[in-house]
């Protein structure tokens, strides 16, 4: 099947296939997005596009990727088009999104990056680079300044290699120009992503120019926000069941749930489209649906995902399959994360949990534990590490803390239960897996050397007796029983 997904193949598509519902050719440029990933794709500008197909507007989505030209190879043939899958098993709905006009590659087009960023059409840069894109310690929230990435971007005149770096020299044009400023609304996994996001470019923009860091204090605004919707990485596959479904191929399709969830701060300092006319909720302040999701869904996920990997499972679906990981999965939320958080009088966290089974269950997806598990170090704080706190403060229970954290470890030193390398995808790698076989069956030693990585954890947790005894004896039951075994212990059975 030669031909590609593109503007004029719309007409010809199957009658049951959704359009997008709105001209694409009178729509301008209003936000820029850097990321384009998958989930991207699935979520905000799936947003984008039902505000364009309810009232128009100037928000069209130039996209940008730092990192790889694929996403530009996949979109910009198709005229920024692709299509979402939605899948359930009881469920299978294909639309095509043109809320994309196109998608540039920093490596090989940073002046028009920089132009766009400093264009006055923009009003937006919205934001996923995932937890590591933001060089700054997750401990701590401050700017990682001996980063090589961020030790290069500081040279004068440097060609960017980090987030902060584009951004920065983007703001430095845009200054120079005399124009207003703009809304730069990060939609990645952190707490408090709108103040990471301002803190860390402060102090990078700061070392490049005081006068722009004062600019950027006035002139942007940092919405916090919350996002959630599961979005699985694309196989040949689902694209092979998509060109039988379009007659013809699609290289930028992404699969997904039918569960999406958007909330944002409503602080938008040069204008913004009618979101909350399209589902999204439009809050005063995040903080608390956000901990709900981070501490709820992610980090359950992370669980199911170290500890289902290393027990042989490959998808999310087969480990809550199984009764005693669910078992698991509930007692966590129930005696662990809900004394944690504050839930607000109006939200049912009870059908809440229900929904997170659910689409945990969802088959249709095949979301891949590995995939879940890459880039642990700069999730783990803040998906277990705040409640560890809070439940260490209150004397509450650790027992499903300790044991995710334990397989965690297990999981980086780089071979599971059968002794088959993994592949650990992580910024740091390499140090956990050295740090793992330093110490290898010397549990407490293991423990602290691990504990002391101030990258991950902060001081609060190296000197808590009541955490290392417990990790430590965790470490060891798991190395001589396993993760199935374990589980069936620490559920009484």
């Amino acid at each position: 099947m030669n031909h590609r997904l593109n503007q004029q193949q719309l007409k010809r598509l199957p009658a049951d296939i959704i359009l997008p519902q709105y001209d694409r050719s009178q729509v301008k440029a209003g936000i820029l997005h850097i990321g384009t990933g998958a989930f991207h794709r699935a979520h905000q500008a799936v947003y984008v596009d039902d505000v364009l197909a309810l009232e128009g507007g100037d928000w069209g989505i130039v996209g940008s990727s730092l990192r790889s030209k694929s996403v530009a190879e996949q979109l910009n043939p198709q005229d920024g088009l692709y299509t979402v899958l939605v899948r359930d098993s009881a469920r299978l709905q294909t639309r095509v999104i043109g809320s994309v006009l196109n998608v540039l590659y920093a490596a090989e087009q940073s002046e028009e990056l920089l132009d766009t960023l400093a264009n006055p059409s923009i009003k937006i840069v919205t934001l996923t680079v995932t937890e590591k894109g933001y060089c700054h310690d997750p401990a701590t929230g401050n700017l990682l300044i001996n980063h090589r990435d961020v030790t290069a971007d500081l040279q004068p005149n440097a060609i960017p290699k980090t987030l902060l770096g584009w951004l920065c020299r983007g703001l430095q044009r845009r200054k120079a120009a005399g124009f207003t400023g703009l809304t730069l609304l990060s939609c990645d996994n952190l707490p408090n992503n709108g103040r990471v996001l301002k803190k860390v470019l402060l102090q990078f923009s700061q070392r490049v120019d005081p006068a722009l860091a004062v600019w950027i204090e006035k002139s942007v605004s940092f919405p916090c926000s919350m996002i959630d919707r599961i979005v699985p990485a694309t196989t040949e596959e689902d694209r092979l069941f998509a060109a039988q479904t379009l007659a013809c191929r699609d290289e930028g399709l992404v699969v997904t749930e039918p569960f999406s969830q958007w909330v944002i701060e409503d602080n938008f300092i040069a204008g913004r489209p009618a979101f909350e006319k399209v589902g999204v909720q439009m809050v005063s302040d995040v903080t608390a649906y956000e901990e709900i999701k981070l501490r709820f869904l992610n980090g359950a996920h992370s669980l199911l995902a170290y500890a289902g990997f290393l027990a042989g499972y490959q998808y999310i679906a087969q480990v809550v399959a199984q009764e005693n990981f669910v078992a698991a999965v509930q007692d966590f939320w129930k005696s662990e994360v809900l004394p944690s958080v504050y839930v607000p009088l109006d939200f049912d966290i009870d059908a809440y949990q229900s929904q997170l089974l659910a689409r945990f269950s969802n088959s249709a997806l095949r979301h891949k534990t590995w995939q879940i598990a890459m880039d642990g170090s700069q999730k783990i704080p803040q998906r277990w590490l705040n409640t560890l706190r809070s439940q260490l403060a209150s004397g509450g229970e650790i027992t499903w803390l300790v044991f995710a954290l334990a397989n965690w470890i297990r999981y980086v030193r780089g071979y599971d239960e059968q002794g088959q390398v993994i592949d650990v995808q992580d910024p740091l790698a390499l140090e956990l897996r050295d740090l793992y076989r330093q110490y290898d069956k010397n549990y407490p030693k293991l423990v602290q050397g691990f504990l002391r990585l101030e990258q991950i954890f902060d001081v609060d947790l190296v000197d808590n007796e009541r955490l290392s005894m417990a990790l430590a004896e965790q470490l060891e039951h798991l190395a001589v029983d396993g993760v199935t075994v374990c589980l069936g212990r620490l559920l009484g059975k």
